[in-house]
């Protein structure tokens, strides 16, 4: 693995992990009232979006990352039509 791979690697994991605590909260409380739907549609979409750029260069660093948070997003998303 390059330098740059591993710098990749540790930056999606603690942008990922950073994600987990809000993603966790949510699904555990059902509380979804301080979201914003339109924040989190744009949110999800442009997360996707990386995880298809991801995919095209290889960047295995960005997919990864990405394709955790996608679940998590479109978790919370799901939630936030579900118990609005």
């Amino acid at each position: 693995m390059s330098a740059t791979e591993l710098i990749g690697f540790v930056a999606a994991t603690l942008t990922t992990a950073s994600f987990i605590p809000q993603a966790w909260l949510t699904f555990k409380t059902k509380d979804v009232s301080g979201i914003s739907l339109g924040m989190y549609s744009v949110f999800t979409t442009g997360v996707a979006a990386w995880l298809v750029y991801g995919l095209m260069l290889g960047a295995w660093p960005v997919v990864v990352a990405n394709a955790v948070t996608l679940a998590l997003a479109s978790g919370i998303l799901v939630m936030k039509l579900r118990y609005r």
